[in-house]
């Protein structure tokens, strides 16, 4: 249906044009006197932009000339800006830029075109001092003077803009260098031969440190919608990272990274930035991370990140993205009125082989290769209040369905179930092969071992190891809390399994590589069954460091009492299990009557007790063996005289170089701070401890120790 026309009357018509050119008369009498005034506005502007930048930054700004070049644009050239008492930051010989006129109108800063030739831009850091730290300065000085709270919402959308509003519809830029200078010892050149937006493409080359590499920032970029799409690539050869090499000793190539923003956003309240990052063949080889190179073929992340007044938040409907793998993130940090930190990661039901195929080449070595069956599923939650450590939250679960392994990797995870060689290592280096089988006459079988010993040592280390699956949940809580409350890594969480594990099937390298391969393999090995909790068990007691260059129970029960593991006492089988955690402190525990030392007297009674309310020893009000216990004879000449005392913490031993369950023990305090986790009231119980047990050095120590092992191997030379 046709609508009927409207008719509009004449004089209608009449007033709208006069109206109309009425203001077209006013807008251009006010161009025409703002055009006739935009030099001294210019004059003004730029006098007022270089007196804050002095004021305010301690910079000296200076241009040699300026002007008008066209209706909006300005043309300056000879730039120079050089902090108080530091290194020139920038020089620019000549730049052209434009503004859009009608943003201008309304306050808003929108570059429309932007020409720079020959620039540089020069940071040097020497010590703790930068020609960039007047940013610092000024942020700390506006801090002192705001009072009113920060949105992150509102800083984030503001911020973003800004950058947005600083891309140009056009720009052509020539021969601009920027240059890092790290203390002399590290430094790194970009030099942009030419770099152009034009219709919102951008097309880039970029010289790198004077060699032959050449970089492309490639893409297309639309600043008004927020959206962007670009690459970084290298021509004909991986983009390498040189920087960090030198500076970090870290090792990092890739083919290409892309990145695209698709979205920017207020979004119920919250400033929503939606977008995702990808990289092809990603290599990284650092010492701390991994001994060998990790390569990354493919990865991927479409990112949903959320910015609320007071956190920043990466959404669980993000994804990452490994070859077939995939799982979903959720990362948030709250900074009021606690700092508060939450992860969830949900990997949904899915192939098992095709998880194990995304692992990054040369990340899990002993597994390279390991062909199974059936699908799996993750979830892990981690909640830390840090007004409130103690109620950490911590839960790790991965649920297989219908799993089954089909071929194991390089390493046969089943290799301890027969006959094998073991390696101890101390300070990084091999100490001798000990074989774990009846061959070695040391070996004992687990049911040839007095329970007075393992009873002991469950009881003080692992004391739900025939329960658990190889992880103990409360434990790894119970050590997160103490982590955070001590500020460093004094509680493990680590169980006989992960031990045993990490000792017979992993390098010696601590890299946090290493660390997730272990719980993987304990994964493996306790879930499928592969091994026995019993063999488990007499393997580690085959193996456990009990001294000076003393392995297994067997060793350790001929060299300080002269008797085999079946006739231990129950003192004896306490005082073996105290050992554990400093195996080379041993020695220092005994009297020169080898005897113990009282100070151990409190220790046997909290194990005893323990043990007594499980059923796994007599009560006993005076000291479940301790007054029995002795030194055997021949190593007694080795003894300190009584009158010296010695702190046995600081008796050091190397992770790699001891076999002890870390989740029931802290290295660095007493044996009670290690059985009460360092929180509970009881940890008063150590200071039964005499208190001037600390009178000798470490490196005093560390001397007496080399002189036990030259008079130990005299003795066994002897055949004492």
């Amino acid at each position: 249906m046709q609508l009927p026309k409207i008719k509009i009357p004449k004089k209608y018509l009449k007033i709208g044009a006069w109206i109309l050119g009425v203001i077209a008369i006013l807008l251009v009498a006010g161009g025409a006197v703002a055009y006739t005034k935009r030099e001294a506005l210019l004059n003004k502007m730029v006098a007022k932009a270089i007196a804050k930048a002095q004021k305010d930054y301690g910079l000296d700004v200076k241009i040699a000339n300026y002007g008008f070049n066209g209706l909006s644009s300005v043309h300056m050239n000879n730039i120079s800006v050089v902090p108080k008492d530091r290194d020139t930051l920038t020089t620019i010989k000549d730049i052209t830029v434009g503004v859009k006129i009608f943003p201008l109108l309304f306050g808003d800063v929108k570059l429309s075109e932007v020409t720079l030739n020959d620039g540089k831009l020069n940071v040097v850091m020497r010590d703790t001092l930068t020609n960039i730290d007047f940013i610092l300065k000024r942020k700390k000085k506006d801090s002192t003077t705001t009072k009113s709270k920060v949105d992150l919402s509102e800083l984030a959308s503001n911020l973003l803009n800004q950058v947005f509003y600083k891309i140009p519809d056009d720009m052509e830029i020539k021969n601009f260098m920027m240059q890092l200078n790290d203390n002399d010892t590290a430094s790194v050149k970009f030099l942009t031969t030419t770099a152009t937006i034009d219709g919102g493409e951008l097309r880039s080359t970029i010289k790198v440190n004077d060699t032959a590499a050449v970089w492309h920032v490639n893409g297309e970029l639309d600043p008004s919608d927020k959206q962007l799409d670009v690459m970084l690539f290298a021509d004909g050869k991986k983009v390498e990272l040189p920087y960090l090499e030198n500076k970090l000793h870290t090792k990092i190539n890739f083919d290409t990274v892309k990145t695209q923003m698709k979205d920017a956003k207020f979004s119920g309240g919250d400033y929503k930035i939606s977008g995702s990052w990808a990289i092809k063949n990603l290599l990284i080889n650092q010492p701390r991370i991994s001994a060998e190179d990790i390569v990354v073929p493919d990865a991927r992340i479409d990112a949903d990140m959320l910015i609320g007044e007071n956190f920043v938040c990466l959404d669980s409907t993000s994804t990452v993205f490994l070859r077939d793998a995939s799982i979903h993130p959720y990362l948030k940090y709250t900074l009021s009125p606690n700092k508060i930190y939450e992860m969830k990661l949900n990997a949904p039901e899915q192939d098992a082989q095709a998880i194990f195929n995304s692992f990054p080449v040369g990340l899990f070595e002993s597994l390279d290769g390991i062909k199974v069956q059936g699908k799996l599923k993750y979830n892990l939650d981690f909640y830390l209040d840090t007004a409130l450590p103690d109620s950490v939250k911590f839960s790790s679960t991965l649920t297989p369905t219908n799993f089954k392994v089909l071929q194991f990797g390089k390493t046969d995870l089943t290799k301890i179930n027969t006959d094998f060689v073991y390696t101890p290592y101390e300070y990084g280096k091999p100490m001798r092969d000990i074989v774990i089988g009846p061959s070695n006459p040391n070996f004992t079988r687990l049911e040839n071992i007095s329970p007075n010993f393992k009873n002991a040592l469950l009881t003080a280390e692992d004391p739900s190891f025939f329960r658990h699956k190889g992880f103990v949940e409360e434990s790894i809580r119970k050590s997160i809390a103490v982590n955070f409350k001590e500020k460093k890594f004094k509680r493990g969480g680590s169980t006989i399994s992960m031990q045993l594990v990490k000792n017979v099937f992993l390098s010696r390298k601590k890299t946090l590589v290493r660390k997730a391969e272990e719980i993987l393999i304990v994964w493996l090995i306790e879930n499928n069954r592969l091994v026995s909790k019993s063999r488990m068990l007499e393997v580690y007691f085959n193996i456990i460091e009990m001294g000076n260059n003393v392995y297994g129970i067997g060793e350790a029960s001929r060299h300080y009492f002269g008797k085999t593991p079946a006739d231990l006492t129950l003192g004896e089988g306490i005082f073996l299990a105290n050992i554990v955690p400093k195996p080379k402190a041993a020695l220092y525990k005994f009297m020169s009557n080898g005897s113990l030392k009282s100070y151990l007297l409190p220790y046997f009674r909290y194990i005893g007790n323990i043990m007594a309310r499980r059923g796994l020893a007599t009560p006993d009000s005076t000291g479940y063996g301790f007054y029995d216990v002795r030194l055997r004879e021949g190593l007694r000449q080795y003894l300190l005289p009584d009158s010296t005392t010695i702190d046995t913490n600081t008796v050091e031993i190397g992770e790699d170089d001891m076999m002890t369950p870390e989740g029931m023990q802290d290295k660095s305090k007493s044996l009670f701070d290690r059985l009460f986790g360092g929180s509970s009231k009881k940890d008063t119980v150590a200071k039964v401890q005499p208190a001037t047990d600390t009178t000798k050095t470490r490196k005093q120590v560390r001397q007496e120790r080399r002189e036990e092992r030259r008079r130990k191997k005299e003795e066994e030379k002897n055949g004492n």
